[in-house]
């Protein structure tokens, strides 16, 4: 299952770790009958990097 999972990633061009945490992270706040098809690696939209702080 991990394995179909990093390849699926890699297809869709998304860095595995970086869904897995999305999805561990947002599932668990949705409610039983939500539609979960935003958290499948092919709609999964990285958020875009921080801006650095100036110092």
């Amino acid at each position: 299952m991990i394995y179909s999972l990093m390849l699926t990633c890699r297809a869709c061009d998304v860095e595995p770790y970086a869904y897995l945490l999305h999805v561990l992270t947002e599932l668990p706040q949705r409610t039983p009958d939500a539609d979960i098809s935003d958290l499948l690696p092919f709609n999964f939209v990285p958020p875009k990097a921080a801006p650095p702080h100036p110092a």
